[in-house]
């Protein structure tokens, strides 16, 4: 460690581009259980809340607090890509998918996306990609933020239904709890049969539960 504190999101790049931005951003990609879900944002510049960061930089608690702030303050867009469609096309294009989802469902059209990482979906108006571009953009850090928020909301809702699994603690991720369980119970319907451990199980015949 050098010692250097992690630089902090910026209007920066928002500002060096004609009309409305928006940030786009994604969670879910790794787990093996659970939906992606994308968030679009188009932060207002005269009431950008504080404290806007990566979502994985903040406590559960912040972004909580960060959310409804975020939602009253900013013209938002949230997209969904399901397990069915992770299995189908692969967790890449399922997240890009998911991204252009979040686009279309913002009340506004922008004129330019920023868009977290090297991959950019098939948008409705020019983007830019932007390497960890929640550590670099408040608009991706915000998306980053109430994305995060969504999905470990609904892994709750989910976690009520399948409690084994623990998901209302690990959001679907594959904690040692997570793979106890699977080989105790199997997995479910809303498990990831395309991801290696999944369709381990499936492959040695242990059925999908309801």
């Amino acid at each position: 460690m050098n010692g250097k504190t992690a630089p902090s999101p910026t209007f920066t790049l928002e500002k060096n581009i004609e009309g409305l931005v928006c940030g786009i951003d994604e969670v879910g990609r790794g787990p093996w259980a659970g939906p992606v879900i994308a968030a679009a944002v188009i932060l207002n510049p005269d009431h950008i809340p504080e404290g806007l960061n990566d979502s994985k930089k903040l406590t559960a608690k912040k972004r909580a607090d960060l959310y409804p702030l975020i939602i009253s303050t900013a013209h938002t867009g949230f997209g969904t890509a399901t397990v069915e469609e992770i299995d189908q096309h692969n967790i890449l294009q399922a997240t890009l998918l998911a991204m252009q989802r979040a686009m279309a469902n913002l009340p506004l059209k922008p004129d330019h996306a920023l868009v977290d990482g090297n991959h950019i979906p098939v948008l409705t108006c020019p983007a830019s990609a932007v390497i960890k571009g929640d550590n670099v953009s408040l608009s991706i850090a915000a998306a980053s933020i109430i994305a995060k928020v969504k999905r470990d909301r609904l892994m709750q809702e989910l976690g009520k239904i399948y409690p084994e699994y623990g998901w209302e603690r690990n959001a679907g991720y594959g904690t040692p709890q997570h793979n106890k369980a699977l080989k105790l119970v199997g997995p479910s319907r809303f498990h990831r049969m395309s991801f290696a451990p999944i369709r381990k199980l499936i492959s040695q015949g242990i059925p999908i539960r309801d």
